[in-house]
């Protein structure tokens, strides 16, 4: 995992912001393990901002939440959350830029995960971090591979 700081704020931040923001992604994941949606939306602001990777759009914990519920129930049932940080950037004290990989899975935990996911954390008044935005991607590596192959100049520096 890479942690940096936007060179233009250089926000102060301490290991134990660093911490704080990775047990918040840890507590969704261990959220999705028990299928508890609450705990799952508590780890969200209250206006936060949740879109999926099908492109739905959630505005709001009780949103987040409720939309949980039934996915736990029905298309999700018996899955578990596999999710890799790759990089925090902190762009002021009270907020932090999350990107990471992540996918939902039964049975054995996949090497590859298949989704491209940004968090926006702020710390809110009482000093407790939450997501205030989350957009998860869906990777199609068929199209970046045609994309890469007729357009080098597409491929991200870092897998250069």
């Amino acid at each position: 995992m890479q942690i940096t700081h936007t060179e233009e704020i250089m926000a102060p931040t301490t290991q134990d912001d660093q911490q704080a923001v990775t047990e918040v992604i840890a507590g969704l994941v261990d959220a999705w393990r028990r299928h508890d949606a609450d705990a799952y939306g508590a780890a969200f602001t209250q206006d936060a901002t949740y879109i999926t990777f099908v492109g739905t759009y959630y505005r709001g914990r009780s949103d987040i939440i409720e939309s949980h519920r039934t996915l736990f129930a029905k298309y999700l049932a018996g899955t578990q959350l596999a999710d890799e940080i790759l990089d925090i950037r902190f762009l002021g004290p009270d907020t932090a830029v999350v990107t990471g990989r992540g996918d939902t899975y039964k049975g054995d935990r996949p090497e590859k995960l298949t989704k491209i996911q940004t968090y926006t954390l702020v710390r809110e008044p009482s000093g407790q971090w939450r997501v205030a935005a989350f957009q998860n991607t869906k990777r199609k590596p068929v199209m970046e591979a045609i994309s890469f192959r007729t357009a080098p100049g597409l491929i991200p520096a870092a897998q250069r």
